[in-house]
């Protein structure tokens, strides 16, 4: 079936008379049993609410469907689904590579956490694609990618570094969120595992906190079920039903994200004070040629590098945006812009830029409302830098 139709099917109540349209939410710690087959049967489903209940199931169905794969367990955050993959597959001794343009609580767990417990973290350029069999040893278990990079947009050749991976033994974990399973697919180019945060675009209205973990195969499938079990993992059953609510009209949704980004992104590129937009779409971003080779479409998250401007004249234009706000997330209904800083996030292909880069997500508003409100933002930035001039 098509996309569009798997998220209006997928999840939804099994037929009986007079069924609701949404699977109802199921908040419980408890399970109740009435006889001992029903007991024993139980323990093969569902047995305790931190295992799941039914909204948990409907929505893990949904993604599943949605991603291509096998099995979709939840997580509480998408950063736990990113701890949860990796440690599923690690142990004492091992090596995890990991791109460089990885979201940066990502990259903190392996260069603090994993490095406790004597797992090492080595990283490589986002554009390394089969040259990273150069960094591949046996000790390398996990290839960890996010495609295009969190803050500078780089895309992966996700199927050479996955045939790299797996000709070495090494799982291959992806951070899908941006495409947010709808544009890009995983799994059907090499990746054993597809992560998303569900805070993003599924959930689409910035009201909840959740993460899926989806595996393409019934041994990676296991490993993410144990792991997020000795994890203690939890996830609320009011989270699941946003979530899954909201993927009912991702696909209303999405195109829009992706139709004003871009005319968003078209507009920047034209604007004295851009330096470049970092965009998939847009050719000089590094990647573009397998963002359209892999990908199916764009979203409304991309990066805008200014050329060198002062304090005074950024806090202008941050100060005079109305419609944008200032704000850590994205994916929601709502534009969002922040100022970021890669140089503190990279190793393996440092930042050097001097320019300030911001992130921009196009939200749901009118697209020539978003540049007013961008073109007034940029008149106040140089009314600052006059006034500091003078």
């Amino acid at each position: 079936m098509d996309d569009k139709t798997k998220l209006i099917t997928a999840g939804r109540p099994h037929w009986r008379p007079a069924h609701p349209v949404n699977t109802p939410v199921e908040r419980t710690s408890t399970i109740l049993f009435p006889t001992y087959d029903d007991f024993i049967e139980g323990k093969r489903k569902i047995t305790y609410g931190r295992l799941g209940t039914s909204s948990h199931r409907a929505l893990e169905e949904a993604i599943t469907a949605l991603e291509g794969g096998l099995e979709t367990r939840l997580a509480p955050s998408g950063l736990q689904a990113c701890v949860a993959a990796i440690l599923a597959f690690v142990e004492a001794g091992d090596t995890v590579l990991m791109s460089d343009g990885v979201y940066d609580p990502t990259r903190k767990f392996a260069e603090k956490f994993l490095k406790k417990f004597n797992v090492e973290t080595i990283f490589f350029d986002p554009t390394i694609g089969a040259d990273i069999d150069a960094l591949i040893t046996p000790k390398t278990k996990v290839v960890f990618a996010e495609s295009p990079s969190s803050l500078t947009f780089e895309v992966h050749d996700l199927p050479a570094i996955a045939a790299v991976a797996h000709a070495n033994g090494a799982k291959v974990i992806v951070d899908n969120t941006w495409s947010a399973g709808v544009y890009f697919k995983p799994l059907s180019h090499g990746a054993d595992v597809s992560i998303q945060a569900c805070t993003k675009y599924l959930s689409g209205h910035s009201d909840c906190l959740l993460g899926s973990i989806t595996s393409c195969d019934e041994t990676s499938a296991k490993k993410i079920f144990y792991s997020l079990l000795q994890l203690g993992s939890n996830v609320s059953a009011d989270d699941a039903f946003l979530t899954l609510r909201g993927m009912r009209t991702l696909m209303a949704r999405l195109p829009m994200h992706q139709e004003t980004g871009l005319k968003l992104a078209k507009w920047l590129t034209k604007r004295p004070e851009v330096q470049r937009v970092l965009h998939p779409a847009i050719k000089q971003t590094p990647g573009h040629q397998f963002w359209k080779r892999d990908f199916t479409g764009s979203t409304g998250l991309f990066g805008v590098l200014l050329h060198p401007v002062e304090t005074p004249g950024l806090k202008a234009f941050f100060n005079a945006l109305r419609l944008f706000s200032m704000g850590f997330s994205w994916g929601g209904f709502e534009s969002l812009c922040i100022e970021v800083d890669p140089e503190a996030n990279r190793s393996a292909k440092p930042w050097q830029e001097e320019g300030p880069l911001l992130r921009i997500h196009a939200g749901l508003e009118a697209a020539n409302d978003l540049i007013t409100d961008l073109d007034t933002a940029f008149k106040a930035m140089e009314v600052a830098r006059n006034d500091q001039i003078a």
